[in-house]
């Protein structure tokens, strides 16, 4: 390590971003800064990464998908400061709303009252007639559009998990509905743990700074396993094994480079200027999925503007060498976009300094609460935040990839805007389904 790196501490990052104040936060940290990265971001909206949301009225919250993820969703969001509740609700299957409702009448002490329990696939439209002010959804991406646009029409803030849909025109309906919130004020906050992360946010700010230079190429990973799959149970219609299996159908969770490694690749937008990529071509395939009908692994060579290619990578196969992680590689140095960056001779620059616990430890950031703490403070503050779009131009280029190592050719920008594929059944309902059995997507035969 040189001695003369330059380190950046999560309290000294947040005093530097606090004393910038309502000023505009990016423009004061960037001034002078020749990159022009640093000029798209003159407005940018620093997460104030405050240890707790401030006290205030309170503030009620209906939960819309009442799985794993959602139940952790709502303790988060319990956990974000005081005077916040979650009141309602909604699944659709009443055995899911069940098993929060008693979780968390067990674990928070939260009671939930029977008549602002529903299940179902209106359930959602139940829940938003009941008396709240925040909807968190965590359901399959699936049905994101259509609840976030209900809940944005309801004037309800909105925390969504990310992905915000699984095909095009989803995506474009996230987008307007996104639009509609800007205009009626509503706070909106999508998953993307990374960005308000203090390391992530400490290391974005010295890339802005010029501490690479002009970025020229970036990668993004998500290799690791599958995460979970169901079994089908006697008694299980087709479209009720798809939902309940979700996460491993196309239709219902966009396939893994949509569901899992939008992550990565949302930070290499973030990165790039909130940029989208021209153009998309790739290669995957399947070899041991337990089930639905999505690939094991992609491999896609993004580019944007300015001929920057992106290589983007993720796999689901166990037993095999696993990486979550993305990489920058500027014209005067690289960094990890988490807590390092290195010259062009590959000695370390500057590093995120962690705090430290008792026993020396690092203590990493917790993004899933602290996203909630940011959430809850831009609505106390009446300070309106919206992550939707974003997040939605990062879904629908995980969905662009996706569709380029489906059919094996290349796919444009331009496509995707104007792409009419829209996944999933005519109609919904718990019935038989012609998407069961599974068909995978072979390349170069549509």
């Amino acid at each position: 390590m040189s001695d003369n790196t330059d380190r950046t501490s999560r309290r000294e990052f947040i005093e530097a971003v606090g004393a910038i104040g309502a000023v505009g936060a990016m423009g004061a940290v960037v001034a002078g800064c020749s990159s022009d990265l640093g000029g798209q971001y003159a407005n940018y909206p620093w997460p104030p990464l405050l240890e707790q949301a401030p006290d205030g009225p309170v503030l009620r919250a209906g939960l819309i998908g009442c799985g794993g993820r959602g139940t952790g969703a709502a303790g988060d969001f319990l956990d974000a400061g005081p005077n916040l509740e979650v009141v309602a609700l909604a699944d659709c299957f009443r055995d899911r709303v069940d098993n929060c409702r008693n979780t968390l009448q067990e674990e928070r002490g939260v009671a939930i009252p029977e008549e602002n329990c529903f299940s179902g696939f209106d359930a959602y439209q139940q829940l938003l007639e009941t008396d709240i002010d925040i909807v968190l959804m965590a359901t399959p991406p699936y049905f994101r559009p259509e609840h976030f646009e209900a809940s944005v029409e309801a004037r309800k803030h909105v925390f969504m998990e990310k992905p915000v849909a699984v095909d095009p025109v989803g995506a474009r309906e996230v987008m307007a509905s996104a639009r509609k919130a800007d205009g009626l004020g509503l706070c909106v906050v999508t998953g993307t743990q990374r960005r308000h992360k203090a390391d992530y946010l400490a290391t974005f700010r010295e890339i802005t700074r010029g501490a690479i230079g002009e970025i020229v190429s970036a990668n993004c990973y998500w290799n690791g396993t599958v995460p979970w799959w169901r079994d089908r149970q006697p008694g299980w219609t087709d479209v009720e094994y798809m939902v309940r299996d979700w996460v491993n159908w196309t239709w219902l969770s966009g396939d893994h480079i949509v569901e899992q490694h939008v992550h990565n690749i949302d930070v290499i937008n973030w990165y790039l200027g909130e940029a989208h990529p021209e153009k998309a071509v790739g290669f995957g395939g399947r070899w041991r999925r337990p089930s639905g009908d999505q690939y094991d692994f992609f491999s896609i060579d993004f580019t944007y503007d300015n001929d920057i290619h992106v290589h983007s990578m993720c796999r689901q196969i166990s037993g095999c060498a696993n990486n979550v992680s993305e990489f920058v590689r500027g014209t005067k140095g690289y960094s990890n976009c988490e807590n390092e960056i290195w010259r062009p001779d590959g000695t370390l620059a500057w590093e995120y300094s962690y705090e430290e616990d008792e026993e020396g430890n690092r203590v990493r950031p917790q993004p899933y609460v602290q996203e909630h703490i940011d959430f809850v403070t831009a609505i106390r503050n009446n300070e309106p935040v919206n992550e939707a779009e974003r997040t939605a131009v990062a879904t629908l280029t995980a969905i662009m990839g996706r569709i380029s190592c489906y059919t094996g050719q290349e796919v444009t920008w331009d496509e995707m805007m104007e792409s009419d594929l829209k996944l999933g059944p005519d109609r919904l309902e718990l019935g038989p389904s012609d998407l069961v059995p599974a068909v995978v997507p072979v390349p170069g035969t549509a």
